[in-house]
C-alpha cells in the first residue's frame, strides 16, 4: 500500500482528518520559519500588494504547500477549495493558519462559489483559487478564475514558488511536500485584467494567458531552486484527452 493511499484512507475518519490537519499546519508552520525565502514582484503587482487591493491569488494545486509565505498578511485571505473530503482537510487544516475557506468549485457548487467571491471581492478581500483544482488537469487552467475575475472587475495576480527540498507525490497535481530548513523561491506575474464586456474569445485568451504564465514562474521556481521539474497534464482543461494519473513526474530535490 502506498503513502498516497493509507493517506486516503485516513482523510475518511472525520476524527483523523482532525489530528493530521493540526499536524500539517504545524508542518507547514515550521516550513515557513526556517525556510530562507526569496520573493520577486513585478512592480504592478507590487503595488497592488501594498495597496490592500482586492484581487484574485492564482496558484497550481500542487504548490498550494508552499503558498503559506506568499499570502497578504494585512488584507483578509480567503482560499476556494471544494466540498471532497481531501478540500475538508484542507480547510481544517488552513483555520489553524488564519486563513478562511470558500467551498464550491467547477463540478460542484460553481456558481455559488463565484457569488461568495464576489461578495468577498466587493468588501475588498483577497481570494485564492487553484485553477487546476480539484482534480486536474495538472497545471492546466480552468476557466472559473477568469469568471471570477470578470464578475467583480478585480485583477488576477499569477503565483508560484519551488523548495530546494521537498518530495513531489505521485499524485494527480504533483503535490509537493517541502522539507523545513530549505531555500524557497516565490515569483509573482504581472496582474491580469478581465474586462466586463469580454467576449468569449478574450476570456479563452486571458485563460491561456494564466496558464501560460503559471507555467513559466513554476518553471523559473523550480530551475532556481534545483529541483525536477514537474510537467504540465498532456490533455487541456476541457478533457479532449484521457489524463493519465500516473504521468505527474518528481523525486526528492
Amino acid at each position: 500500500m502506498t503513502s498516497v493511499s493509507i493517506a486516503k484512507r485516513l482523510l475518511k475518519s472525520t476524527g483523523s482528518q482532525v489530528l493530521l490537519a493540526g499536524l500539517a499546519a504545524l508542518v507547514i508552520r515550521l516550513v515557513q520559519a526556517s525556510t530562507r525565502w526569496q520573493e520577486e514582484r513585478p512592480p504592478e503587482a507590487g503595488e497592488l500588494l501594498r495597496q490592500s487591493a482586492p484581487f484574485i491569488g492564482c496558484f497550481w494545486h500542487g504548490r498550494m504547500l508552499l503558498m503559506g509565505h506568499a499570502r497578504p498578511r494585512r488584507q483578509a485571505f480567503h482560499l476556494l477549495i471544494s466540498g471532497h473530503r481531501d478540500g475538508q482537510f484542507i480547510s481544517r487544516a488552513v483555520a489553524h493558519l488564519g486563513v478562511a475557506t470558500v467551498a464550491g468549485s467547477s463540478r460542484r457548487g460553481g456558481a455559488e462559489a463565484l457569488r461568495g467571491i464576489h461578495k468577498l471581492l466587493q468588501r475588498g478581500d483577497a481570494v485564492g483559487i487553484t485553477p487546476d483544482g480539484p482534480r486536474g488537469p495538472r497545471m492546466r487552467a480552468k476557466p472559473g478564475a477568469i469568471k471570477a475575475a470578470q464578475l467583480a472587475g478585480v485583477p488576477i495576480l499569477p503565483v508560484s514558488a519551488a523548495i530546494s527540498h521537498c518530495r513531489i507525490l505521485k499524485t494527480w497535481d504533483g503535490f509537493c511536500i517541502p522539507w523545513p530548513f530549505a531555500r524557497g523561491v516565490i515569483l509573482w506575474g504581472a496582474p491580469i485584467t478581465v474586462p466586463a464586456s469580454a467576449d468569449a474569445e478574450t476570456l479563452e485568451a486571458a485563460r491561456q494567458r494564466l496558464e501560460s504564465e503559471l507555467n513559466r514562474l513554476t518553471a523559473e521556481a523550480e530551475s532556481r531552486c534545483g529541483q525536477i521539474r514537474v510537467e504540465p497534464a498532456a490533455e487541456s482543461w476541457d478533457g479532449n484527452k484521457q489524463p493519465n494519473k500516473h504521468e505527474a513526474r518528481g523525486a526528492r530535490a
